[in-house]
């Protein structure tokens, strides 16, 4: 096990958001000045001037997502916790935080909480990146206006929801309606102590009528096909059957990714679905015009037709181009790897098939 842990003196106030402040620091020992994140639930509030301790391990492993200095602890402050709750998350650890879960006996939506409900066949897109949630949110919001739509963010990845500048501008712009953080994930409108709990409270306490469900920012893998966080994606998909919803698999594509692995319909998600969904799940992908494209996708697609799941070939690029503008205005540029739509569009147009064929056929 490995922690890099320094002292530093906060330079400046970069910005401040949506339960995050992002501050220049000094850190003790090293030249210049550095970036570094705090969470407004676990330190104090920043200024100009305070000696703070930092977790240095991931810029000094060169991590790319993931890899900021975050401040730990305030010299000479104090933080209190909130009185609600009861529920601790990242637990056992030096950063465990309380939170008010849906479910405890204090929280207003423990009734609608109890019992393992029938959720009726409502649609849950169950994604393996951060990125896919946007286009996903956007493509149903540009078909179905009206629908409440509710983000369900696990723990595969990052587990503070304020690590994600998207989600404050899809809320902000009318796209998604609701955040539940689901496991050690936290700081979402509402909380829950399971993936599948949080899909029940985004239906029951939020009234969403479509529910997208993927980790944060900062997926892991490895490039072996059992060591990586996106093979959630298999029993999300079951938990979603179980419960009466309808299980729909947001398809990573790409054909941009220098990966070979990762050509066509990522080895990650044909992983999850072949090997880890005991349940039929549809898996909505999107028309290529491509021909060596198309008969790669079309080749995987008849692996996981096989396995008992559900093919839907829908216009994604369409339903993309009525997303993007929600986007735009919003704010908001989705990347994969660091590409746009312009450089790896199947990645764009496999998301909005998703998004498209539950607003077409499901709402």
């Amino acid at each position: 096990m490995y922690v890099r842990v320094r002292e530093g003196v906060v330079a400046a106030i970069r910005s401040r958001g949506e339960g995050w402040t992002e501050a220049t620091v000094r850190i003790a020992g090293e030249d210049g000045e550095a970036v570094a994140l705090a969470y407004h639930g676990l330190t104090p509030e920043l200024h100009p001037g305070d000696r703070v301790v930092l977790n240095t391990t991931a810029v000094h492993l060169g991590l790319g997502t993931g890899g900021f200095h975050f401040i730990t602890a305030v010299h000479g402050r104090t933080l209190e916790a909130a009185l609600e709750g009861h529920v601790m998350k990242v637990r056992y650890t030096p950063s465990q935080v309380k939170v008010l879960a849906v479910e405890e006996e204090d929280s207003p939506y423990r009734e609608v909480m109890e019992g393992v409900p029938d959720l009726q066949g409502v649609p849950v897109a169950v994604g393996t990146l951060h990125s896919q949630v946007p286009v996903v949110a956007a493509t149903l919001r540009a078909l179905r206006p009206a629908v409440r739509i509710g983000y369900v963010m696990t723990d595969g990845a990052a587990l503070p929801a304020a690590f994600s500048r998207t989600l404050p501008k899809l809320k902000a712009a009318g796209i998604l309606d609701c955040v539940v953080t689901a496991g050690h994930a936290f700081g979402g409108d509402l909380e829950a102590v399971t993936a599948p709990s949080a899909i029940v409270a985004a239906v029951r306490a939020a009234r969403c009528d479509a529910v997208i469900v993927a980790m944060g920012p900062g997926s892991v893998g490895t490039g072996t096909a059992l060591g990586t966080t996106a093979l959630e994606m298999g029993p999300l998909l079951d938990a979603a059957g179980a419960l009466g919803a309808t299980p729909v698999a947001v398809a990573r594509v790409s054909f941009a990714d220098p990966r070979e692995r990762h050509h066509g319909i990522s080895h990650h998600v044909i992983t999850a679905l072949k090997h880890f969904t005991r349940g039929r799940a549809v898996v909505p992908l999107p028309h290529l015009d491509d021909p060596a494209q198309k008969r790669l996708l079309e080749r995987e697609a008849e692996e996981l037709a096989a396995k008992g799941h559900e093919i839907r070939w829908i216009d994604g690029r369409g339903a993309y181009l009525r997303a993007k503008p929600l986007l735009e205005r919003a704010g908001v540029r989705v990347t994969t790897m660091g590409r746009g739509d312009g450089e790896d569009p199947a990645f764009f147009f496999a998301a909005a098939a998703a998004g498209r064929y539950i607003g077409e056929e499901h709402l």
